[in-house]
């Protein structure tokens, strides 16, 4: 039999690692509730442990043939001489022989019912390694007091305002355990602060926005689903180098799906008196670069798709790995801050099969809780780089700021 443990968020989720690994013939032995340890352990989940076995199968041994002896001629002589016992020999042979034959009597009925006990006895010796092998089951522990005093207080507080503001509570864990120990070290309140608010900016890093090179031009590209706002937010960049900057920008469209994005883009590129094209292959792209060689930088739209349409994802994959070597390129995934955590983490990790990129966060006016920013920092690796808060072209858009999301993550404003 073998015995193993298996761990999952739920009971179900530990029982079909289980199944998955022993098959059909899964025994399930044990389910044990693992309690969360720690300072914060009252707002963590439990975990469950599944303890299961599986029956080996046992080799059946076939019994050997016995080998019968070749016919053969037959020797009645006797081997030695032959002597008749007296009397009293024979009396006390006779004596000998009936107590064998007691035993042998006692010996068989204790085989008789070691036979038909068999069955019992197996049935109770099961029983026994199961009790054996099983987990003890844990006693239940009495609960620990909660830690008293201003800190835990405060700390406790900070850890429900990032819940509430839809941090990822594996996230929250890891920033509670790092100040946990600042919290035992009997720092003030606001120490405490202090130290979180520090790595909670290490954790966001660095905003990576659009950096211009002597190599010209510089080629970007705006990813992302339908509907979070990539033609504006390619507008409102494009006027931020061109008006601001002083910079030659122009604007190129491989959205050949919906008309309205070319056309939108059109009257943004009119406004701003700088040139667009309507690209539909690597090789017109490539083309098009020569002609603005001298363009300082390029954006280019994409189509929006759902992460889920390989083959729209498959063309413009292909558009952008056939962008000559010459040309310096980067890509910028955009996503709306309003998206649901689960999805913004399907669509990344369909690109992320694809490209490096880094992120846009649009429509922050739009919701209250900026949590999957800091989650989709943390899950992809990628780095942030602007944050756009409404439709006004080039106002509503900033490159983004640590301490002020900081800030509002914690509570503030």
């Amino acid at each position: 039999m073998t015995i193993k443990k298996f761990q999952g968020k739920t009971e179900e989720e530990a029982t079909l690692k289980a199944k998955q690994e022993f098959g059909a013939g899964t025994v399930i032995m044990n389910v044990k509730e693992v309690k969360p340890k720690g300072l914060f352990k009252a707002f963590k989940s439990s975990t469950y442990e599944v303890t299961a076995a599986m029956e080996e199968k046992e080799k059946t041994v076939l019994p050997r043939a016995q080998e019968v002896p070749k016919p053969g001629k037959i020797d009645f002589s006797a081997d030695e001489t032959i002597q008749i016992p007296r009397p009293e020999l024979q009396r006390e042979e006779k004596s000998a022989n009936e107590t064998v034959i007691v035993e042998n009597l006692i010996n068989q009925t204790k085989k008789d019912v070691v036979e038909n006990n068999l069955e019992e006895k197996l049935e109770s010796l099961q029983n026994f390694l199961e009790k054996k092998l099983a987990p003890e089951e844990p006693k239940e522990e009495e609960p620990e007091p909660e830690p008293e005093g201003e800190g835990f207080k405060f700390l406790k507080m900070i850890y429900s305002v990032l819940l509430e503001n839809e941090v990822d509570e594996k996230y929250v864990n890891q920033i509670m355990d790092e100040v946990e120990t600042v919290w035992k070290n009997g720092s003030s309140v606001d120490h405490m602060l202090s130290s979180i608010y520090q790595k909670m900016i290490l954790k966001f890093g660095q905003p990576q926005p659009i950096e211009l090179t002597e190599n010209k031009p510089k080629l970007v590209f705006f990813v992302g689903p339908t509907g979070v706002g990539k033609t504006t937010t390619i507008a409102k960049i494009a006027s931020r180098f061109k008006v601001e900057k002083g910079k030659k920008v122009a604007l190129m469209t491989a959205d050949t799906y919906r008309i309205a994005a070319a056309e939108q883009l059109r009257t943004y590129a009119n406004i701003l008196d700088t040139p667009i094209k309507v690209v539909y292959s690597p090789d017109e792209l490539n083309d098009t670069l020569k002609e603005w060689k001298e363009y300082d930088l390029i954006l280019v739209d994409t189509a929006g798709l759902s992460h889920k349409n390989e083959e729209q994802r498959n063309d413009t994959k292909n558009l952008i790995t056939g962008v000559s070597e010459e040309y310096e390129k980067e890509i910028y995934l955009v996503l709306s801050a309003t998206t649901k955590y689960r999805d913004l983490k399907e669509i990344s990790d369909a690109y992320k099969e694809d490209f490096n990129f880094k992120l846009i966060f649009t429509k922050l006016d739009e919701t209250t809780c900026y949590g999957n920013i800091l989650n989709m920092k943390l899950y992809t690796g990628a780095d942030l780089s602007y944050v756009t808060c409404g439709q006004n072209v080039p106002e509503d858009i900033e490159i983004f700021n640590m301490q002020k999301n900081v800030k509002i993550l914690l509570g503030g404003k």
